[in-house]
């Protein structure tokens, strides 16, 4: 049981975490023709745009209600019906994410009661989704954001419909990758069932070539799916993150849910694939007890270069606990484990503390270990400690292909046992010529004719 503790600086230095309406917007991204809003100042959203530009590597729509002093003062509601209205004149969009910022929050602005006034002004939308969740930047997290909007988008969207036995739903944590979203979803039609998962990046992010120009998301959960998800036999949580809103899809629906913390390690997959098999009541494939031996193997061969290595990790809690359990159950120990907000998963941690902190406070908490796993704004603090460092999480501006690593399933769990544990052998000791010296010059040399004898 780990001890969970939270930095009192006056400020935060090389900041860890992001901002919950970042967040929230991302999780908009994954909805087909959808136009994440953020109400707030211009500023807000930039810095949000360059940031999801940089991981990504794609366009992001993502628009603003550009707040300024004397409207943040006189209230939003102009500010919000006319990014509104142009939005929906402009782009068409299906649906119209609205994420509050700290500065709104402040304010204290009741956007509820606005979207009500600016329908009855503006009929037109009747068509048009407006789905608003509130998240102050104040508060909370990245990851506490991205759980917010979905569960606003389960709220807003979904009905109890008539059941169909073969539909699951999948609601996957803000942890997962574009190519993690991709390897669930394949797992999952093994079984012959048909899967909803919402959001999903890896129709809207997966970084392909449309065929034309859209100024909404180009792919993604459809409206129409998002609907249907009263209708599934069961519904799949991926990340404590998203149990509220599992349970708010069981309150509105009826459709029971199902929450795994993680899908990275051999009885985490084995949990997760037994429970498939038993809800389609189909046997696990050859192709999947095929991977989970490879994974054995890579495990069997692994575990020489990861026993005893001492690991740091700076990460969201989800994340943390993904990557944290799994290099506990390979042999590692977690020195030091910064996060960005409580979570009740923290406290199973396989590490003596938590710090919910910053990069700095993992830096001067990760010397003399073996590895380092953060984003991409840890590579500093990696260097000057001059340890090996593994990039995860979000966000990774200095990688090509950052939404296609893949952690989850056996051939994910597999392919992180190499990435690491070459990474281990590379920086094992070598020999050199100074590891066996030769004799001093006080050692008297044997006589070849003496040596004869």
């Amino acid at each position: 049981m780990a001890t969970v503790t939270t930095t009192k600086k006056a400020c935060a230095v090389n900041p860890l975490k992001m901002s919950q309406p970042l967040g929230a917007a991302l999780a908009f991204l994954g909805l087909d023709k959808c136009m994440p809003l953020m109400h707030g100042s211009q500023g807000c959203t930039a810095f949000g745009l360059v940031l999801l530009v940089r991981h990504f590597r794609e366009t992001i729509p993502l628009q603003t209600t550009a707040m300024n002093e004397v409207t943040t003062i006189l209230g939003g509601m102009d500010n919000l019906e006319q990014a509104i209205v142009n939005i929906y004149n402009r782009a068409k969009p299906d649906i119209i994410g609205i994420c509050s910022t700290g500065l709104t929050e402040t304010k204290g602005d009741d956007v509820h009661g606005f979207l009500k006034l600016i329908r009855q002004a503006h009929p037109e939308l009747s068509e048009t989704a407006l789905v608003y969740v509130p998240t102050p930047d104040y508060l909370g997290a990245f990851q506490d954001g991205w759980g917010k909007a979905v569960t606003a988008i389960v709220e807003a969207l979904c009905e109890p419909v008539p059941k169909t036995a073969w539909q699951v739903n999948i609601l996957p944590g803000c942890h997962l990758t574009v190519a993690d979203i991709e390897e669930v979803r394949e797992i999952v039609e093994s079984f012959g069932l048909y899967p909803i998962i919402a959001p999903d990046l890896s129709g809207s992010l997966d970084g392909h070539i449309p065929e034309t120009f859209l100024p909404t998301t180009l792919g993604g959960a459809k409206i129409a799916q998002i609907k249907q998800m009263g209708g599934s036999a069961a519904t799949i949580a991926i990340g404590e993150q998203m149990r509220p809103a599992a349970e708010a899809l069981e309150a509105r629906t009826g459709v029971p849910y199902r929450l795994f913390d993680r899908l990275v390690g051999l009885a985490a997959n084995d949990e997760f694939l037994a429970y498939l098999s038993e809800l389609s009541s189909t046997p696990i494939s050859p192709k999947y007890r095929r991977q989970r031996s490879q994974l054995v193997d890579a495990m069997l061969d692994g575990h020489f270069f990861f026993g005893g290595k001492k690991v740091a990790i700076g990460a969201e809690p989800d994340l943390l606990w993904q990557i944290g359990a799994w290099l506990g159950e390979m042999g590692c120990e977690i020195a030091a484990a910064v996060t960005t907000t409580h979570s009740t998963l923290l406290e199973k941690l396989p590490a003596a503390e938590v710090v919910i902190g910053d990069l700095e406070d993992l830096e001067k908490r990760a010397a003399g270990c073996d590895l380092l796993i953060t984003h991409s704004h840890g590579r500093q603090a990696a260097q000057r400690l001059g340890i090996p460092f593994i990039k995860m999480g979000l966000p990774l501006f200095d990688r090509l292909g950052a939404a296609h690593q893949l952690s989850v399933g056996y051939r994910g769990t597999r392919d992180r046992v190499f990435e690491l544990g070459n990474l281990f052998i590379e920086n094992l000791p070598e020999h050199h010529a100074d590891s066996w010296p030769l004799p001093g010059e006080s050692h008297e040399t044997v006589p070849q004719s003496e040596a004869c004898h």
